[in-house]
């Protein structure tokens, strides 16, 4: 069993790096900037045209920690017409654009020099200053200066975005009857008499067979998904160490958040897995043992009740019945003491039994349904296990029906729910969303619902990770119970 361990856990370093590639696939092609959403955590919200200096140097130095200055991969595949610096482009709409004119064109040299000259007359237009405009031109009004340069500023925002021909004629010839209008636009001239060109140059290229020429692009370990990986050993650590990046919420490490709310859930769903199995299995042996009895059918309709109410409505029940000042205030309406507020002297029992009047309603509710259901499997178990021939031989050599039950077809019968452990096992990382909502539990269940709310991608994929190597280990655990329980099952 020790060298199946071994293999099976060795197993888990492709599996691993599956699930890995699988969650940065995820997180670089989630919507939205990174570095955008980690600027408004910080409370540096509006564009980048409204941005200071020094607020876009925080962004560049951020970007960088990041490792969004890198290439996404080790390699890439293209063609010989795209340039091997593309990822440098960090607007994933302008990256774009570059890829489409490149691959109309062939010739990147061409579509290179027109992006520079777009981004050259953007840079001018930002140093435009209506107010100032304003003082030199009497014979418009203030706010018709702000109009056509907002006009302007937006239309050159669209040809970095976009190369449908129509919409960049369009674009073009907005922009140049305003510069036939207004004066005040002039030092924008010159780059637009260069982009105009560069466009129809472009349109003229006859390089397009580049694009048809594979090229592969090797750019070693410094990429984004080593960075994340395997960090850099100095302000990233890596997946490997447990740094899963940065909260976009509140800017905080995703593996502090996580260890803050992870033990109140995997606690309550732990608890929550043992009481459901101590319960199951005798009812469930119970059950088999009186089958088709008015017991039977009594327990059976119970349990189905049980497993059919949804666990708000039991939760909810729960609260208004046992926890209610008008009826019977018991327990505590909500939430879980922290047993760092209490009496620092306190020994672990005696913070427990403080603590216990908050979690018995919640175990309550995560618990029922799981038992119900547990025992309905225990039930068909121990049914098609005491129908074997082994137990009739036991029966004939004169064994007492406890000794054969508990001690011939109890082992067997417990494969069903073994299976079952491996399938939620996993789920304890998560806890439930609905049932820490109601109880106001502060969790990983509340956690992943706010990080779903408000797109905190880096949350949401941590879980996902977490989830996916707790799944290997519950199938690992199952294994090995499997060779527990029945001797017929060897692991050599």
């Amino acid at each position: 069993m020790f060298k199946y361990t071994i293999k099976r856990v060795l197993t888990f370093i492709p599996m691993l790096i599956a699930i890995s590639l699988l969650s940065f696939v995820i997180s670089i092609n989630a919507p939205g900037d990174p570095v955008e959403r980690l600027s408004k955590a910080a409370g540096n919200e509006g564009s980048a045209e409204q941005q200071s200096g020094a607020s876009k140097k925080i962004k560049q130095e951020l970007r960088k920690k990041l490792g969004l200055d890198l290439p996404i991969f080790y390699l890439s595949i293209s063609d010989i017409a795209t340039s091997d610096t593309l990822y440098k482009i960090q607007d994933k709409y302008h990256k774009a654009n570059l890829e489409h004119l490149t691959h109309m064109s062939g010739n990147w040299g061409l579509v290179s020099d027109y992006y520079n000259e777009l981004l050259k007359i953007q840079d001018i237009h930002r140093t435009l200053k209506p107010k100032e405009v304003f003082k030199y031109n009497n014979n418009i009004t203030l706010n018709e200066i702000n109009e056509v340069t907002n006009q302007v500023g937006f239309d050159i925002g669209s040809l970095l975005e976009t190369s449908d021909q129509e919409l960049v004629d369009l674009k073009l010839n907005t922009i140049s009857n305003s510069l036939e209008n207004y004066t005040f636009l002039s030092p924008l001239n010159d780059s637009y008499q260069k982009i105009k060109k560069l466009n129809l140059d472009i349109l003229n290229s006859s390089m397009k067979w580049k694009t048809y020429i594979p090229s592969i692009n090797w750019y070693g370990a410094n990429n984004q998904y080593h960075l994340w990986l395997f960090g850099n050993g100095k302000d990233r650590q890596g997946l490997v160490r447990g740094d899963f990046g940065i909260s976009y919420i509140d800017s905080q490490p995703i593996s502090t958040k996580i260890w803050q709310k992870i033990g109140i859930s995997f606690s309550l769903s732990l608890i929550s897995i043992f009481l459901a199995y101590l319960i199951s299995i005798p009812i469930g042996i119970y059950s088999a043992y009186k089958k088709d009895s008015a017991t039977d059918k009594g327990l059976s309709l119970i349990l189905f009740i049980l497993y059919s109410m949804p666990s708000f409505f039991v939760g909810t029940l729960l609260l208004l019945q046992f926890a209610n000042p008008d009826n019977l205030s018991w327990f505590p309406v909500s939430g879980i003491q922290d047993p760092t507020l209490f009496d620092p002297e306190w020994g672990f029992w005696t913070k427990i039994k403080h603590r216990m009047p908050y979690l018995i309603l919640p175990i309550i509710t995560y618990t029922y349904g799981s038992f119900a259901f547990l025992s309905r499997i225990m039930r068909v178990g121990m049914i098609d296990i005491v129908s074997q021939d082994y137990i009739r031989t036991a029966r004939a050599k004169g064994l007492g029906e406890g000794k054969v039950i508990l001690k011939h077809a109890l082992r067997n019968s417990l494969l069903p729910v073994i299976t079952v452990f491996a399938a939620i096992f996993p789920m304890a990382i998560g806890g439930s969303i609905i049932i820490e909502v109601i109880f106001s539990i502060p969790g990983m269940g509340v956690e992943i619902y706010n990080s779903i709310l408000n797109y905190d991608y880096p949350m949401i994929i941590t879980v996902f990770t977490l989830s996916g190597f707790l799944t290997m280990i519950g199938y690992l655990v199952a294994d090995l119970l499997y060779a527990v329980v029945d001797p017929r099952i060897s692991y050599k």
